[in-house]
């Protein structure tokens, strides 16, 4: 496939992709143009839940492995210890990053990324999705068609921003890994978090576990010979749960009763709501989309594309100790397959904003503790960059002081409110960043709707 017909490709993609996307925000910009001062949505919807069952015998044994603290090295961690339940299936404390280790002293690379809402999440691509093309374009070839493309401002409510030629989903920060199968095993290995040693000692565990007759049952007793195999069904098992559990993706947010018309915002909230909205204020609604599908599902709080934001450093990382270590999201260290597509270093997953309240670390680096430290970095990264980056022994501000200067060129300085310069207004006020996080919390899921 030449580069001419690549480029035609994505021009179409692009063009089909920005229609849906403007089809999708259509309905909720006029609710919200319309929305009472009681705080109705006065648009409703009917939001397709995933249906709830029984879990299966595979999905049951997931459960137990999710849980199984004998799988790690110190005996105290399972997958459940940094995906707690308690917290949306994210990190159950205030730091940074998760301990592990054998001592449980040692830092993880990353903040540890919600479990929750994954069974959505696409594979890892470069550019739009390509719907039901058959058309196989590697990676390589679509970072080039990028290159040659337009990146388009992304703004709420925008018409094709969501087709940029970037890179898109996948799992973890810099989305090595395409099914939750693959991501159960990379925690398990990592001497950083679960530290499980070798494939050997994780089967042996797995042969020795209390649930083992589980895997004949499913298997036949072939399955305990074949370490390789044992292994991978051990993982599809975990994955399985996350499929099946409805905790893992429940929709049972404030947020999305109101879109069905069974709760009402509060005035911050619904101001909030419209502030997250608006490409003129916080613009957040331009990488997480706050409207329902066409087909009803719920909205997802992200575009699964990736960013280069410039966050500042994190100095309470152990690896920040070393001046010349840098985390480059998609060009490495932890993803190693496309460290040439050098205009990419730098960038990270758009997360999921449900649940982010629960929170206490954002940003791949756990380098803000509070929404109020998020909202701050997107009011005055540009305006007032002092406020959030570190001074030099000069007095010069550090801006992006967690990207080496030949990759600042990345980081985005287009879509809003990242398109202001020093000096210039900032796109919110104080207020306006509380009415933002009082949105915020309404994307919580377990709130009890009106009936």
């Amino acid at each position: 496939m030449n580069s001419r017909t690549l480029w035609l490709l994505g021009a179409g993609l692009l063009a089909l992709a920005g229609a849906v996307f403007a089809a999708e925000t259509q309905g909720l910009a006029q609710g919200l143009a319309e929305a009472n001062t009681a705080g109705t949505n006065p648009n409703p919807v009917r939001l397709m839940r995933p249906s709830v069952a029984p879990l299966s015998a595979m999905a049951q044994l997931g459960k137990e492995i999710f849980y199984d603290a004998s799988l790690s090295s110190s005996g105290s961690l399972s997958c459940a210890s940094c995906h707690s339940p308690d917290h949306a299936y994210g990190p159950p404390n205030d730091g940074p990053v998760m301990l592990g280790g054998a001592s449980l002293s040692r830092q993880g690379a990353r903040a540890v990324p919600s479990l929750t809402y994954l069974d959505r999440q696409p594979n890892f691509s470069i550019g739009p999705d390509k719907g039901d093309d058959d058309n196989i374009i590697d990676l390589a070839q679509m970072a080039a068609l990028g290159q040659q493309a337009a990146r388009t401002t992304k703004t709420a409510g925008g018409t094709g921003a969501s087709a940029n030629i970037v890179p898109q989903g996948g799992l973890f920060w810099d989305g090595r890994a395409d099914t939750l199968q693959d991501q159960a095993l990379f925690p398990l290995l990592d001497a950083n978090e679960m530290d499980g040693g070798s494939a050997e000692i994780v089967a042996d565990k797995l042969r020795r576990a209390p649930y083992v007759n589980r895997f004949v049952e499913l298997f036949g007793a072939g399955v305990l010979r074949n370490q390789r195999l044992l292994i991978a069904e051990a993982m599809f098992a975990v994955a399985r749960y996350q499929v099946e559990e409805p905790s893992f993706h429940p929709y049972t947010s404030k947020y999305d009763y109101w879109l069905e018309g069974k709760a009402r915002l509060s005035e911050s909230e619904l101001h909030g709501l419209q502030l997250f909205n608006d490409p003129d204020k916080a613009n957040c609604a331009g990488c997480h989309t706050s409207a329902p599908t066409r087909d009803g599902l719920p909205p997802m709080f992200t575009d699964h594309q990736y960013e280069a934001l410039g966050a500042p450093r994190n100095a309470a990382l152990a690896g920040n100790k070393d001046s010349g270590y840098f985390d480059l999201g998609v060009c490495g260290p932890h993803r190693t397959d496309i460290p040439e597509q050098t205009q990419y270093c730098g960038m990270f997953l758009t997360p999921t904003l449900r649940n982010t309240a629960t929170r206490r670390a954002f940003f791949h680096n756990g380098g803000f503790r509070t929404l109020e430290q998020v909202l701050d970095f997107y009011n005055f990264r540009d305006t007032n960059p002092e406020k959030v980056f570190p001074r030099a022994a000069d007095g010069t501000v550090r801006k992006y002081d967690d990207l080496p200067e030949k990759y600042h060129a990345n980081v985005d300085v287009t879509d809003p409110p990242f398109d202001r310069h020093s000096g210039d207004k900032p796109a919110m006020t104080d207020q306006d960043e509380a009415d933002i996080i009082a949105f915020l919390k309404t994307l919580t899921d377990g709130y009890k709707a009106e009936n």
